[in-house]
């Protein structure tokens, strides 16, 4: 199983290296470790440039800032992949944490117990394969306090608020950006949506979809919380009017479902990433199977093209 793991960042040069040095440390060796660099203006560039040697490494330099949602589909539209998990550019993975995720996700014991109602999508009794695998975390706030996130209710949120209550810190949740989503569940249900609640819709897509999830409550990750993380920034925190609009789309999204038992495929539209500069484009392949704008995959095919003539210009000169 291959595995992907994409880092967006914008501006986080001073954090990043570490972040990518675990990520190439994973005791998992058949994987990529890709940035997605949303426009940077600082040294984030000279930062993936100093991993360039490692074939493993691939860094994607957009030419202007779009956002994280749209830079998680740049790395799902652009590199190959079994399975893929995004990581924060300041996260810092125990050096299992992929191996334990890809293993729990590669077995092939799990049956649909003939005693839930599965329904028609996975029936009774059929091999149960999982399409996402999420872990525990330690979560280092601002003002340097530590705690395990473990709250696995808080997955269905959205659908059974009745079940959630506050009985942790603010956003004591388990984070979907570090779960391994299998591709194939990706091709089905589509990429992330542009919004700032990009984790939370796709969450509650999959699940729309059937998703199987397996939850390690080990805590294999610490996340770290800053003064300009986008969940603490007034602009965009939790309790921000832009999030408070995403949320309602997302919760609109869920009476749909409910009342026409159709889950919605979520399309990429790229065809106005530009990239500006890409580390190893050798590596780059533009995705078949997951639903793309056509215009998107004109776009992006003549840019990889692009970078990948010009790579091969260079190494022969």
């Amino acid at each position: 199983m291959h595995c992907l793991i994409v880092i967006p960042t914008y501006n986080r040069a001073g954090s990043l290296g570490p972040a990518i040095e675990a990520a190439l440390a994973q005791s998992w060796r058949d994987l990529t470790v890709a940035v997605v660099d949303d426009g940077s203006t600082d040294d984030t560039a000279d930062v993936c440039a100093g991993f360039a040697a490692d074939p493993r490494f691939v860094a994607i330099h957009l030419a202007r800032n779009v956002g994280t949602a749209q830079a998680k589909n740049v790395g799902l539209a652009l590199l190959p992949f079994d399975a893929v998990t995004f990581h924060d550019s300041d996260d810092l993975p125990h050096r299992d944490k992929l191996a334990r995720q890809a293993r729990v996700m590669a077995r092939s014991d799990l049956i649909a117990d003939p005693c839930l109602p599965w329904g028609p999508r996975q029936g009774a009794g059929a091999p149960a394969p999982l399409h996402l695998v999420l872990t525990a975390h330690d979560h280092v706030t601002a003002d340097g306090g530590q705690v395990k996130i473990c709250r696995a209710l808080s997955l269905v949120d959205d659908f059974f608020p009745n079940l959630q209550f506050n009985t942790g810190p603010l956003g004591d949740w388990v984070l979907i950006n570090s779960g391994l989503f299998r591709r194939e569940m990706l091709a089905q249900a589509g990429g992330f949506a542009d919004c700032i609640e990009e984790d939370r819709e796709i969450r509650n897509r999959l699940l729309m979809h059937g998703a199987n999830v397996w939850l390690i409550e080990d805590a294999l990750l610490t996340k770290f919380e800053s003064p300009d993380s986008l969940t603490v920034q007034g602009a965009t925190g939790y309790r921000s009017s832009r999030r408070e609009r995403d949320r309602q789309a997302v919760w609109r999204a869920i009476e749909t479902w409910r009342r026409d038992g159709v889950a919605p495929v979520q399309t990429m539209d790229l065809a106005n990433v530009s990239l500006r500069q890409v580390v190893n484009p050798g590596r780059l392949a533009v995705a078949a199977d997951l639903a793309m704008t056509p215009e998107s995959r004109v776009q992006l095919a003549a840019q990889v093209a692009a970078a990948q003539a010009g790579h091969a210009m260079r190494a022969a000169a």
